[in-house]
């Protein structure tokens, strides 16, 4: 029998959980995942911030994880032998004791490994920076020999240009044959979230689990591993070493973990983080030229697998892992990619998850494995960034001019079948430069011709407009209408042959660095010159650690060869000179063009991890409308393997009051259009509505716009006594902050902020008022708790501007999907899923607002973190009546928990008898 016949059973009982009880919400949301992993599902999970979302997921994820090991053990062993002879009993019970005794070595190694970390933090010594290696270099030939491109590639390096004693120490690291080498892989969790700060959540919970050990004596005996059975192995010897191993502090099992990060957050080389612009092309030149102190020499994989025992012996957020690495010398960027076949739970962010490029530089294989995307409602917006590419006219003709020379410079010494890729790839440059040229100057020219003539004629407020539109001329094209407009001889080219070829040869590494050492060679030069006539005066120094403009073009090639009906190519013509563009004359403003490659459709790079892995998990505090997520990522999936799931919020239904704000007091209904956010009418009932409820609110109050123009619209008429006076009359009430207009002063704004809401307790004021926009810097991530947010009011909804050529094209993209899919007769609805289109309401328009109305639940979700915690969400805009609107906002908040008083009057009488209730119980 093998262990794919065996079936785990769903456990009633979690009993690896933190928390016992857990809450009712929390075992259900629990069991749906555990059942989703055994039978190979795709889920979307929606459980509120503060409902132990976190430790579910793991607790959930890694029970089946520890009950599939011993299934895969009894597997094993009913493999091994299948009667009931002596004979059969015998290879059982010797293939028992084998993987007994390989489990018992894998853990006295991870226990000598905390052990020794123990140790080294006791002692506390600082490590000494290890001397780069002094043995003599191969002997001088030619200067310029390192430069050509290399003939073969080497599978698995393409993502680093190693020297030749670095690649020895990676492949004798990889074919070092130690028992534990052999045996230890396993089916992992990878567990993935937008950042690292959000990743170091994890491991705090993941401490917490009590996951209990499992015996080789009792794997017959225990059907469903979910049990909490005595660790024993009978009166073999191994007990008593086990007992040792498994004290107090670790006498539950303790996952291996690991943490996977980028060089940016690894490198321990502080000489090299100090005088580069990129860390990892500056790695890779340092490993290029000589190997870097911190990667052990190739005699010495016994250290590198020592650290790496010691990064699994206990869980290590990015952080601890690159502490640890700069106190035992060596590096953690490598010996964390060691770590990957042993680790039971990975963390890491978004990127290195989902682009196949960066999978398989780590050596990551999701065949069979979990994935778990936390956070989930970053993870389209995160795939359309990362199949993005941007390239300025000024770096495509660095690139042109770089290879141009390079070309005259090796010529001789090429060989033919280097000629002519790299004629192949001068004719695309030149192409594509002269191409975005023109398409520059039929833009700059006329319009600031039409511009001068037109400026006697209108107002100084069109001549703005008419300025303003400028900067933003921009056209899509499909990536076969860029190839026709750049010519014949673009037309003839194989891209993809020219993509391999660039990756191949690392073609683009190689001309950056002759283009480095000219400019090297030029400013040696001029500091000379420099130098003889001023002694004191410098001048700029290396541009050691750029990343090569070849890559850019190398990225955007890559698009193009590959590219299918979902991708699209911008061309945009922007001002060189910044934001003073509508000062003057277009004739005195230098523009230039930026080419953008992006994609339409999220599914494609996301396919890949969902058809290798063996379950995905798609998690968030706010995934309404879950329905967009399907359908925007599984549409290719059978409607049999896509589940879903929606919890409530574990605090009480008397904690939240839910209001839609329809009328304000001057009995107006409320409309915040874009088009009206500038009436003086709109801003005076908004500015009266926010000022009565400063009056009421106790605490911290947050009110979030739709856009920081209507944000700067509002606080400049409240500022004024012509347009009430508003500001002053909030202040009299509450402390008032604005959200910062540069990430730089989050921090303080929040400090200060805090400070106000603490310090009202004692003051005439009742707390604080915090103005910020949705979307923005506050609206996402951060912990709005108890007085902090006692009110969270949302102004208006935030659709996205209909005057951006690429969401129109997007919208029409996704229409002609659906009619796609309506022809071919594949629209379906999933059970307990809505269906593809709304009735009334086509795709483009779903997607629309599907995206409004994620940027309003992100905001929303600030406030109620956890179950004592209360607050009221106060909706503004009539539109928030509607039926489709309020069947997007989270399960917990919506249908008939939403209140609707209709007049401004019922609005304050709910909220009054809603804080008088709160302040009374506390």
């Amino acid at each position: 029998m093998s262990s794919d016949t065996l079936i785990l059973p769903t456990p009633e009982i979690f009993s690896a959980f933190p928390y016992t009880p857990p809450y009712n919400i929390q075992a259900q949301l629990m069991r749906h995942l555990y059942e989703a992993i055994e039978n190979r599902k795709v889920t979307v999970i929606e459980s509120p911030t503060g409902t132990g979302k976190t430790s579910s997921l793991l607790c959930a994820g890694l029970t089946w994880l520890h009950d599939e090991k011993n299934r895969a053990r009894k597997g094993k062993l009913n493999n091994a032998a299948t009667g009931d002879d002596w004979v059969s009993t015998q290879t059982r019970d010797r293939l028992r004791r084998q993987l007994e005794a390989e489990e018992l070595e894998c853990e006295q190694r991870l226990a000598d490994a905390r052990q020794k970390e123990a140790q080294l933090k006791s002692r506390a010594r600082v490590w000494k920076k290890p001397k780069p290696d002094d043995k003599p270099q191969q002997p001088f030939i030619d200067a310029d020999a390192s430069f050509l491109p290399e003939d073969d590639g080497t599978p698995g390096d393409d993502d680093m240009n190693l020297s030749p004693a670095v690649k020895a120490l990676m492949a004798r690291m990889k074919s070092h044959t130690d028992s534990e080498e052999l045996e230890m892989t396993c089916t992992k969790i990878y567990y993935a979230s937008r950042t690292h700060s959000q990743l170091t959540q994890v491991l705090p919970e993941l401490r917490k689990l009590k996951i209990p050990r499992c015996s080789m004596a009792n794997i017959d005996a225990v059907p469903n591993l979910d049990q909490d059975v005595p660790y024993s192995l009978g009166k073999r010897k191994e007990q008593d070493n086990l007992s040792s191993i498994c004290s107090d502090d670790h006498k539950y099992y303790q996952s291996r973990a690991l943490s996977l990060g980028s060089r940016k957050h690894l490198c321990i080389n502080a000489e090299l983080r100090g005088r580069v612009r990129d860390i990892d092309e500056g790695c890779r030149e340092l490993l290029a030229e000589n190997r870097c102190p911190y990667l052990p020499p190739v005699g010495e994989v016994v250290r590198m697998n020592e650290f790496r025992d010691q990064i699994l012996a206990t869980p290590k957020d990015i952080e601890d892992l690159a502490l640890s690495g700069r106190v035992s010398g060596i590096c953690p960027y490598f010996a964390s990619r060691k770590a990957i076949p042993q680790a039971e739970l990975i963390t890491l962010p978004y990127n290195l998850l989902l682009q196949k490029s960066a999978r398989e530089a780590l050596g990551i294989d999701l065949k069979d494995q979990i994935v778990v995307v936390d956070e989930g409602h970053n993870l389209i917006p995160t795939l359309l960034s990362l199949s993005t590419v941007h390239l300025s006219l000024p770096l495509l003709q660095t690139a042109l001019y770089q290879v141009t020379t390079y070309v005259t410079r090796f010529r001789n010494k090429l060989n033919p079948a280097n000629l002519v890729q790299l004629k192949r790839l001068l004719a695309f440059l030149n192409a594509l430069a002269r191409y975005s040229g023109e398409w520059r100057d039929m833009r700059v020219e006329p319009r600031a011709n039409d511009t001068q003539s037109a400026q006697s004629e209108v107002s100084p407020t069109t001549k703005t407009e008419q300025k303003s539109q400028q900067l933003e001329v921009q056209e899509v094209l499909t990536p076969a209408e860029l190839i026709e407009r750049m010519g014949r001889k673009v037309l003839g080219l194989n891209m993809l042959e020219i993509v391999n070829y660039l990756k191949k040869s690392k073609i683009a590494r190689k001309i950056s660095g002759y283009a480095e050492k000219l400019i090297e060679q030029a400013e040696k030069d001029k500091e000379l010159e420099v130098a003889s006539a001023d002694p004191k005066k410098k001048v700029s120094g290396s541009r050691k650690g750029v990343v090569p403009p070849l890559h850019v073009i190398e990225d955007l090639m890559t698009a193009l060869a590959g590219a299918t009906d979902d991708g699209r190519i911008s061309l945009t013509l922007i001002s060189t000179s910044g934001p003073s563009i509508a000062s003057n004359s277009r004739l005195k403003q230098p523009s230039t063009v930026e080419i953008k490659y992006h994609l339409l459709n999220p599914a494609p790079h996301f396919r890949d991890v969902v058809d290798e892995a063996r379950a995905v998990i798609i998690a968030g505090g706010t995934m309404s409308p879950i329905s967009d997520v399907q359908n925007q990522l599984f549409s290719h999936l059978p409607p049999e393997r896509i589940t879903s799931f929606s919890c409530g919020h574990i605090i009480p239904p008397e904690n939240v009051l839910t209001v839609a704000v329809t009328k304000g007091p001057s009995g107006r209904e409320l409309d915040f259009r874009a088009g009206k956010q500038g009436d003086s009418s709109t801003l005076s009932d908004l500015g009266q509505i926010i000022l009565n409820f400063t009056r009421i609110i106790p605490g911290g109050m947050i009110v979030f716009f739709p856009s920081y123009k209507f944000l700067e619209n509002a606080k400049s008429a409240w500022a004024l006594a012509t347009g009430g006076g508003y500001l002053e009359k909030f202040g009299a009430k509450k402390k008032v902050f604005f959200e910062p207009e540069d990430q730089a002063g989050v921090e303080s704004v929040l400090q200060q902020y805090a400070t106000a809401v603490a310090g009202s307790l004692t003051t005439s004021q009742t707390g604080a008022l915090l103005l910020a926009v949705i979307g923005a810097k506050l609206s996402e991530g951060l912990n709005f708790a108890d007085d902090l947010a006692r009110a969270v009011v949302i102004v208006g909804l935030p659709f996205a501007n209909l005057a951006s050529a690429e969401l129109r094209e997007r919208m029409r993209y996704v229409k002609r999907e659906e009619e796609k899919l309506l022809r071919e007769g594949r629209k379906e609805t999933v059970e307990g899923v809505r269906p593809i289109v709304l009735r009334g309401k086509d795709a483009a328009a779903e997607l629309y607002e599907n995206m409004c109305m994620n940027a309003v639940n992100q905001s929303i979700g600030r406030a109620i973190r956890h179950r004592g915690d209360w607050a009221a969400l106060l909706l503004l805009d009539q539109r928030y009546s509607n039926l489709s609107i309020r069947g997007k906002l989270p399960k917990w908040l919506g249908g008939d928990n939403l209140v609707i008083p209709g007049q401004f009057g019922g609005v304050m009488k709910q909220m009054g008898a809603f804080f008088r209730a709160k302040c009374r119980t506390g």
